[in-house]
Order: C-alpha cells, then sequence, then structure tokens
C-alpha cells in the first residue's frame, strides 16, 4: 500500500493528509479554510492581470463611443 500524500495547508502551514474523507483538503481545518476565504473577500489574495484585461473582456458588451 502505498503512503498518503500529506501537503501543507494554505493558511497556516500544518501538514494535511490529502484524502477524499478530509472534507477541508488542502486547509487543516475548516477555520483555516474560512481564513483563506475572507483573504479572498477583502481583497488580500489576487490573481495578477494587465491593467487593461477587463477592458479586453467587456468591450465588446458596449457600444462604441461617438
Amino acid at each position: 500500500m502505498s503512503q498518503p500524500l500529506n501537503v501543507e495547508c494554505p493558511t497556516c502551514g500544518a501538514p494535511v493528509e490529502w484524502k477524499a474523507e478530509n472534507v477541508n483538503r488542502p486547509f487543516c481545518s475548516d477555520r483555516c479554510k474560512l481564513i483563506d476565504l475572507g483573504g479572498w473577500a477583502s481583497e488580500e489574495h489576487k490573481i495578477p492581470v494587465s491593467p487593461d484585461a477587463e477592458d479586453d473582456l467587456f468591450s465588446d458588451d458596449l457600444l462604441p463611443r461617438h
């Protein structure tokens, strides 16, 4: 039998066993999961994009300016 995969909790760094029964994976606990969610909600975590990326995404939805 192979050893279970262990990863680090993204919030606190504690070891987490990666298995289907672990409903909090990759986090070690519900608390760490909620801390991470709060970071996204308060925009502490961001996915980097170019400043014009949003304009490019929605430019076809708008009528051109005259």
